[in-house]
């Protein structure tokens, strides 16, 4: 009697039912564009020179909160006037705007008691102010301020010491842009990006390939680095990838030797897209590697406009581009040199970090 054996049919499922798991599992891993303006981020260096709420409006709109720093351009009186408007903005937008300010860097008795105690009297009481989270240093110190004898002033100078530690027994962090980027001591032509090399060659009293008679690059970074040595506890911010910006392996050596430095990407971004050219890999790995010492910010300056629309949606373009960089795959350009790049495609825990926790931690913002 023949033996019949019925074959089952294997079981068919439609591919939606396998594909959109996956589709669920990587979309919970990057971020897209229509994640941009619902996550809550921080531009952690910018400034704002006006009291006309135009920065802050486009920031709310976006989801950005703000980190304005001032900066000494050697005028007290234009010191003064930035404290007024970041202050008066943090007031307006508690939780949304912070400041870091700084000191007019008056030499008139430099290197005595009383020159320290009148630094330390204008931080405590601008520290004093809602809404202060740093204290901002800026280039002048090894650029432009010089002692009695003619000799710059650079930022490991004991005669720096008791401010220094007036601030960090306060418990607040040091922001520091030391030095410039190192196509500052290149000839024009041959600057990695036109970011730079317009920038200098408005304002060639910066550009120290003019000025060899100037402290060098490896001056300034070497005096940025004895400081932290001399401070182990004092938590700092490197302003512009701590003017390390040409190379992320020289960058990484100061983070792994400095474990209380941490670095906001403000105005390299670029420098990071350019070395992304020859080596995405290499340039991927720091951000991963260093994910918990980087802060995003732009540098971006606002004092007034009479076209406030466009200005905002400058700002939200930048914004947006820097956003595809880090979040995205895509294949770009840059008006700031040419060539293509393909952004990095960081996983979301590590865009949390760039974009809103290191700011939080590093800050000790109160939001």
């Amino acid at each position: 009697m023949p033996i019949f054996i019925e074959k089952k049919k294997a079981m068919r499922f439609p591919i939606s039912f396998l594909v959109l798991p996956l589709l669920l599992l990587y979309s919970c891993v990057y971020y897209s564009n229509d994640d941009f303006a619902r996550i809550r981020k921080v531009d952690s260096h910018i400034h704002i020179n006006s009291d006309d709420g135009v920065f802050e409006e486009q920031a709310a709109a976006d989801n950005f909160i703000l980190i304005s720093l001032n900066v000494d351009h050697g005028d007290s009186a234009n010191v003064r006037k930035q404290f007024e408007y970041t202050a008066s903005s943090a007031a307006k937008h508690p939780g949304r705007v912070f400041f870091g300010p700084t000191f007019f860097f008056d030499t008139t008795g430099w290197g005595t008691e009383e020159w320290s105690k009148k630094i330390i009297a204008q931080l405590d009481k601008s520290l004093s102010t809602p809404g202060a989270v740093t204290v901002k240093v800026w280039k002048n110190i090894g650029m432009v301020v010089r002692d009695r004898s003619g000799r710059f002033i650079m930022i490991d100078d004991p005669a720096l010491d008791p401010v220094v530690n007036f601030i960090k027994n306060k418990g607040f962090p040091i922001t520091g842009h030391l030095g410039e980027p190192r196509n500052c001591w290149l000839p024009l032509d041959k600057m990695t990006v036109r970011s730079d090399s317009n920038y200098f060659a408005r304002n060639p009293q910066y550009h120290m390939y003019l000025h060899p008679e100037f402290p060098s690059y490896e001056d300034q970074i070497n005096a940025r680095d004895h400081f932290l040595e001399k401070n182990p506890d004092l938590t700092f911010i490197g302003c512009h990838l701590g003017s390390l910006e040409w190379n992320v392996d020289s960058l990484a050596i100061r983070l792994d030797k400095y474990p209380n430095m941490a670095v906001d990407m403000s105005a390299r971004i670029c420098h990071l897209q350019y070395q992304t050219i020859t080596n995405r890999k290499k340039v991927r790995d720091f951000c991963i590697k260093y994910q918990d010492r980087l802060l995003y910010g732009t540098d971006v300056g606002y004092g007034g406009s009479n076209n406030p629309e466009a200005f905002k949606k400058r700002m939200h373009d930048i914004w947006l581009d820097d956003w595809k960089f880090f979040t995205s795959s895509l294949m770009m350009t840059s008006d700031k040199f040419d060539g293509k790049f393909a952004g990095l495609k960081l996983p979301r825990r590590i865009i949390d970090k760039i974009y809103y926790r290191n700011a939080v931690k590093w800050y000790k913002l109160k939001i």
